[in-house]
């Protein structure tokens, strides 16, 4: 799986870490999708998020430990999609994309789980 900070994400993180301007929302939803294009620092969307099938963006409760970020999320599956793609945001619909991975296909069907964890490390691990 490729992992990217986003140019747009880590501008809104020094933003809201100083207060700068008009301090971006919480970064609280993850959202899949479909796409496949290799996830790019200038990546701003998920390429084709999915928004059905039970696997639509969702907002979760953020925790952090020794200068990580943690999200994570379990959706279950109420149609067929192929996920390949995700990312975390800042908003319920649009926002700033914080991060994006992309990896390979994994095959969705009703009643199927999909667990997701994002974990951003700010400064060296300790």
């Amino acid at each position: 799986m490729a992992d990217v900070f986003t140019l747009a994400g880590e501008d809104a993180v020094a933003a809201k870490t100083g207060g700068v301007g008009t301090t971006p929302a919480d970064f609280d939803y993850i959202a899949v999708g479909t796409g496949t294009n290799a996830a790019a620092t200038s990546d701003t969307a998920l390429q084709t998020e999915i928004t059905d099938s039970g696997l639509a963006r969702a907002q979760v409760t953020p925790t952090s430990s020794a200068n990580v970020l943690t999200l994570i999320k379990t959706w279950t599956a109420s149609g067929s999609k192929n996920v390949t793609e995700c990312g975390v945001l800042n908003a319920a619909a649009d926002g700033t994309l914080l991060g994006r991975s992309v990896f390979t296909a994994i095959p969705m069907t009703s009643g199927d789980s999909l667990a997701i964890t994002f974990n951003f490390r700010f400064g060296a691990a300790r």
